[in-house]
């Protein structure tokens, strides 16, 4: 064989080694390309279905991530839930709470259930026979009720008097209990005043039933006028 013949060859090769090698670099090329994308997509392909599971339920991007989260907020609605029930119950203990006491009233029939909500804040559901006749509230101020010819009487600090009758149908002047006269005024459909007046004949004080049944305690006498022109006291 001559010499160029034998470089021909060499080259020929030489040229097919080089293709074999382009082609195999083409391939890792692409190989290292398509890995690429692929290590690209499933983190694009997380984040998504993340960003979608994020908008409906607030969970995590992996199953793991979900679950955990959707512990956390089921731990912390359950957290809310019994914060709520304890603010419900110390805010309205009248109905969520069991009364500090209960006290017969003067009907022998009735009780009054007594419920302390807050300072200064009392509630009394007069009961008779398992149902609520009526619910009266003190809040820093006494209420009262004519329930009937029984008068009852509940003060801010959570005290309750009851007594039957003695009650005077206004419009008109009366004595009553305590020394007073007082003079019943008509204002307006259940709505009426009461004016007191000492032994003396001097103004002491002025009290308006509106729509509801009002009560006090006024140097130790406990006194009702109703919505009605009903005015009675009891010492």
């Amino acid at each position: 064989m001559s010499s160029s013949t034998t470089v021909g060859t060499a080259r020929r090769r030489s040229l097919r080694m080089a293709a074999l090698a382009l082609t195999a670099a083409a391939g890792l090329s692409l190989t290292a390309c398509s890995g690429s994308d692929t290590a690209g997509a499933k983190p694009a392909g997380r984040t998504d279905k993340g960003l979608a599971s994020a908008e409906s339920s607030g969970a995590g991007s992996s199953a793991g991530e979900q679950g955990s989260e959707a512990g956390a907020e089921v731990g912390t609605k359950a957290g809310a839930g019994g914060k709520q029930s304890g603010s419900a119950r110390t805010t309205d203990g009248g109905r969520a709470a069991s009364p500090v006491r209960t006290q017969r009233l003067a009907d022998g029939v009735s009780k009054a259930e007594i419920y302390k909500v807050g300072a200064q804040h009392y509630r009394a559901k007069i009961v008779a026979r398992g149902s609520v006749l009526a619910t009266m509230e003190a809040k820093e101020h006494d209420d009262g009720l004519d329930a009937n010819d029984m008068f009852v009487v509940l003060t801010s600090d959570g005290q309750v008097q009851s007594w039957m009758g003695g009650g005077h149908q206004g419009p008109g002047t009366f004595k009553i209990e305590g020394g007073w006269t007082v003079k019943v005024t008509k204002l307006g459909d259940l709505h009426y005043r009461a004016q007191f007046f000492s032994e003396s004949g001097d103004a002491d004080d002025t009290v308006e039933a509106n729509q509801h049944d009002i009560g006090f305690v006024a140097n130790g006498v406990s006194i009702v006028l109703s919505a009605g022109g009903v005015i009675s006291a009891h010492q």
